[in-house]
Order: C-alpha cells, then sequence, then structure tokens
C-alpha cells in the first residue's frame, strides 16, 4: 500500500535512517527538521502519516501533536511519536496531546512497518468518510466536528485471567460500562449481537488463539468496525505485528499503567465515536436523495458530485486514481425475455456483488439503466484492472438468481477501465472509461479494457 510519511526530527542521521527503511518498502517519505516545519509541511502535503520525533528545540512534538490535532482539516493524520523517552509518564503525555502510539529508538523494523500499515489503512478510511460528508455538504448538508466524549462507553474485556481481568476493571471501571467474557464463542457472540465500542483482547489468552479470534470479530458485521486494544508483553513483538495486520487498532505492553491504559481507551473510544458521527451523517444526508432506491448503490447525481471532489483530492495529493464503468450484456434481450420483475432481480443483486468485490473505501454507484462506476481510490492502472477482471470473473461464474418462475440466469459484463491522468476532469475520465467500455462490448462482451497510458 502506497503511503506519504512525513518524518519529523531534528537529528539528519534519524532522518536518513528512517527514509532509508520507509523507502524500501516503496513509501513516499517527506522530511522537515523542526515542529514549525513539519506543521507547514503537513498544510501543504497532506502526508498520510507522521513519524514525530518527541525532543526538539523551539517546539518538541507534543506540542506540534497538540496543535495538528487542534487543526480539524488534518486532525485525522496518524501520528506516530519516535522517541528515546521510554517512562510512561512521556507516553501518557504523547497519547493525550493525540499520539497514535509510541516507537522506541533505535526503532525495531517489524514494529515500524506494522504500525505504518496499520494506521495508514486507518487513515485512508477516515479520508474516504470525511470526502463523502464534504460532498453531502455540496447539496446543503452540514455537521459540525465536536469533541467527542467518552464517558459511559461499553467496552468488553475477552481474558480467561480473572485477576488480569480485574485489573483492568479497577482501572476503567468508572469511566466505562465493563462487560467480562473468558469464553471466546461466547465474545465473540456477544461482540456481534450487542456491539461495545472497545474491545480488550488479552494476547496471553489460554482458552483460544488470540488472532484467531481478531479475526473472527474483524469477520463479524456488527463487530467489524469495533477497536481492538491488545494487552501483551514486550516478547510479543511478532504477534502484535500480526495482530495490527488483522486489524487491531492499538496495543499495551504490561505491566499495564492505569494512566496509559485509560488514554489508549480514550483514544479509540472517541476515535470510534467520530467515525460513527461520520457514517451516521453520510447516511442521514444523502440516502434519500443520492441513492437510488433498487439497488442500494449511490446515484448518477451523487456519484458526479463525488467524482468532481474526488479529482480536486487527487489532484493535490498526486496518487493514482482509477475508474471502473461496467455495463451487463444483453440486459434488453433478459427484459424482453424474462419480465422487468426478473431484470430488477439481476441488477439488485448484481450491485450486491459488485460492494461485496471492492474494498472499503471504494465507491460503487449505478450511473443509469443497467450501467455501474465504481471509483478507485489510491489505484493504478494495474491495480485496477485486476480489480476489474475479478468482478468480470464473479458476475460470470455464478448464475443470478430471478425468482421461481425464470429461475436461474446466466449474466455477463463489459468493463471499462481508466485512469485518471494529469488535466483530468469528470468529463474526460467518464469520456474515456466508456470508450474502453464501448470497445468491450464491440470486442465480443464480457470483457475489460483499459485505456491506454
Amino acid at each position: 500500500m502506497s503511503a506519504r510519511v512525513l518524518v519529523v526530527d531534528d537529528v539528519a542521521p534519524n532522518i536518513r535512517i528512517l527514509e532509508a527503511k520507509l523507502s524500501s518498502e516503496y513509501y513516499n517519505v517527506l522530511t522537515a527538521m523542526n515542529g514549525p516545519e513539519a506543521l507547514e509541511s503537513v498544510e501543504r502535503d497532506n502526508p498520510d502519516i507522521i513519524l514525530l520525533d518527541v525532543m526538539m528545540p523551539e517546539m518538541d512534538g507534543f506540542e506540534v501533536c497538540r496543535r495538528l490535532k487542534a487543526n480539524p482539516d488534518v486532525s485525522h493524520i496518524p501520528v506516530v511519536m519516535v522517541t528515546a523517552l521510554s517512562d510512561v509518564s512521556d507516553r501518557v503525555q504523547g497519547l493525550e496531546a493525540g499520539a497514535d502510539d509510541f516507537l522506541t529508538k533505535p526503532v525495531n523494523d517489524l514494529a515500524l512497518f506494522s504500525r505504518v500499515r496499520s494506521l495508514v489503512r486507518l487513515k485512508m478510511t477516515m479520508d474516504e468518510l470525511k470526502l463523502r460528508r464534504q460532498t453531502g455538504e455540496r447539496f446543503g448538508q452540514r455537521q459540525t466536528e465536536a469533541e467527542m466524549e467518552v464517558d459511559g462507553a461499553q467496552v468488553l474485556v475477552i481474558d480467561d485471567n480473572a485477576s488480569d481481568a480485574r485489573l483492568i476493571g479497577r482501572h476503567m471501571g468508572e469511566r466505562f460500562h465493563m462487560t467480562y467474557e473468558a469464553d471466546p464463542e461466547k465474545a465473540m457472540a456477544l461482540a456481534n449481537s450487542n456491539p461495545p465500542e472497545l474491545i480488550i483482547l488479552s494476547l496471553d489468552h489460554r482458552g483460544a488463539d488470540p488472532l484467531r479470534l481478531t479475526a473472527g470479530i474483524r469477520n463479524q458485521p456488527n463487530s467489524r468496525q469495533t477497536p481492538i486494544l491488545l494487552v501483551g508483553e514486550e516478547s510479543d513483538v511478532q504477534r502484535v505485528a500480526k495482530a495490527l495486520e488483522l486489524g487491531v487498532n492499538d496495543y499495551i505492553l504490561r505491566p499495564i499503567d492505569a494512566n496509559e491504559l485509560l488514554a489508549r481507551a480514550k483514544t479509540q473510544i472517541r476515535r470510534k465515536r467520530y467515525q460513527d458521527m461520520l457514517r451516521q451523517n453520510v447516511e442521514d444526508s444523502i440516502a434519500l436523495a443520492m441513492t437510488d432506491p433498487l439497488t442500494g448503490l449511490h446515484n448518477r447525481r451523487y456519484f458526479d458530485q463525488h467524482l468532481d471532489t474526488a479529482l480536486e483530492r487527487q489532484r493535490a495529493a498526486a496518487k493514482p486514481f482509477s475508474l471502473i464503468m461496467l455495463d451487463i450484456d444483453h440486459f434488453k434481450h433478459i427484459n424482453d425475455t424474462h419480465g422487468h420483475p426478473a431484470g430488477d432481480r439481476i441488477l439488485e443483486e448484481f450491485a450486491r456483488r459488485l460492494e461485496r468485490d471492492i474494498r472499503g473505501f471504494d465507491l460503487a454507484a449505478r450511473y443509469g439503466g443497467e450501467e455501474f462506476v465504481v471509483m478507485l481510490p489510491d489505484a493504478d492502472a494495474p491495480l485496477a484492472e485486476k480489480v476489474a477482471e475479478r468482478l468480470r470473473g464473479n458476475v460470470e461464474a455464478v448464475p443470478f438468481e430471478t425468482g421461481e418462475a425464470v429461475g436461474k440466469v446466466e449474466i455477463t459484463c463489459s468493463i471499462g477501465v481508466t485512469t485518471v491522468c494529469e488535466g483530468d476532469d469528470r468529463t474526460s475520465v467518464l469520456k474515456r472509461a466508456d470508450e474502453c467500455l464501448y470497445k468491450a462490448k464491440a470486442g465480443g462482451r464480457n470483457r475489460v479494457v483499459v485505456a491506454a497510458a
């Protein structure tokens, strides 16, 4: 996953070390030598994550972080403090200033890359939520970003060590509503049936594999967005890294410091409530005016506005951006042969498959009739072609159910793919995708055609 990483440190060799490590993993590295320079770079370059030194002259990392988090335009950018400080009080101060995590110098490569990947995924999700809210605002829908309160949050502790669970409860019980469950199956069922706002999971759980439990929680529809805070040991670096890849949001190492635990919990709950607010805002503001009533996807009106907004952001970020246009083959014949109710069932199922097979921050819409479009942020031409081929293959592979009278019908689709070029606007991008779609139709249908670079 490509990302812009801003490295901030007043010592040039430290910058060079991190720059070399990150560049070897194909990250785009930006640098700043002090706090004011870092703030300017954030405003100008819009990084996806910030690695921030704490001990700097003129303005230390804590102050830089506080200023970033006070700015609503950039407050969602993850900040990892990279420091030689190892005292718990320093970590708590950083977390309270808004930092997402700490890495201790010299930086462990595994911890560095796993944390960057995890937080960049979070940033991309937040970017898309904020962008969709901005699109809603263009239709007169506005939402104020109020600071999220955390008191009263529902917290589920999954731990088969009763004394450890009680210790966590003593640290947190006065602020939150605590639930404890030792049995992993019951815990997963509870997380899905009555989703908490935070799950605290012990990496030392003797009755289950905590990594498999994490994957299970992330695969359940109602607990997919619930933040998970992992509790582990200093020696658990490898498993912590894997857990972050599987969807764990944060971790704390034993011995647990009460203030650090509380700070990390508050960060995750506040972020969860903020994301919930953004999602609810999106649902409330565009559900009626911007949704196709048959398929439940966004309609053409919304997509056009959102594409304009996304292209503006793409130009500023200089990141790859692709568009897919799909058309169901011989759809008029299906309607004429089997009737419009059968055609409607096919459109509904086509939309479901489309949403299932794209990433969470991609956007699919019904563009008109049997034509659909998908926006792929941060996707170059090879990735977009791969996604398009997967969509085409999954449509062809399984016949569509149309009802008892007609039964199942085999369906194919034709797809045009284009990647945004410098100077493109909505009209030029859609025109190029449509031309590729026409070529796919003319070339025999059930195929993908990609615009030439």
